[in-house]
């Protein structure tokens, strides 16, 4: 099945929040526990930035099945090459490979987009996303405990990173990067995988 990725605009938002609702009640990628309206997410569709965008993913009926956002990360000028991903897959087309196609298709974006760190939060109970990214090679870099409830109970939220410009940093400077990350709050290192950096 083909699938095409373009820029958002506002008259995908209902699609997208459609989207995002799918996945709310299984307690699985998102710490919301109700349905979102669309007036809710607008000041969020505007947060978008030409360096920071929002994508669709159509189906060759032109049909949005999806959607991947770069947010930006943590508001301020300094994180401007750091992003928070997001990816939503309409219940129609999932286990079809399209995840992949959305970190591929995310990947080719960054250099002329600047952005050279991902930054993804993602529940501890959620593997198959964990693998997702894993096998292209993001590490976990710490993780919240017991800050997220979810059917009555605390769960983990794992944050997992890959750094695009790993090749260009000494590994001291990796150390460096590792540790000011992780004293903003995160509660302490999971692993680094050797081939992730």
């Amino acid at each position: 099945m083909e699938f095409e990725f373009s820029l958002a605009n506002e008259k995908d938002l209902p699609r997208i929040v459609d989207i995002y609702n799918q996945i709310i009640p299984s307690r699985l990628a998102t710490a919301d526990l109700e349905p979102v309206t669309v007036a809710e997410r607008e000041a969020w569709y505007h947060s978008f930035t030409k360096t920071h965008p929002l994508w669709v993913i159509k189906n060759n009926e032109q049909k949005v099945v999806g959607w991947v956002g770069l947010e930006p990360f943590y508001g301020r000028a300094a994180y401007e090459h750091t992003c928070e991903i997001a990816i939503y897959i309409d219940k129609s087309v999932r286990h079809h490979g399209l995840g992949t196609q959305a970190i591929n298709f995310v990947i080719s974006q960054l250099p002329q987009l600047g952005i050279t760190a991902i930054v993804a939060y993602i529940f501890g109970h959620n593997l198959p996303s964990l693998g997702l990214f894993k096998s292209f090679h993001f590490t976990e870099w710490g993780d919240y405990m017991q800050t997220a409830a979810v059917w009555g109970i605390f769960t983990i939220a794992v944050i997992i990173c890959i750094l695009m410009a790993h090749r260009f940093l000494t590994v001291s400077h990796r150390n460096e990067y590792r540790k000011a990350f992780l004293f903003k709050g995160c509660a302490g290192l999971c692993f680094i995988a050797a081939g992730g950096l």
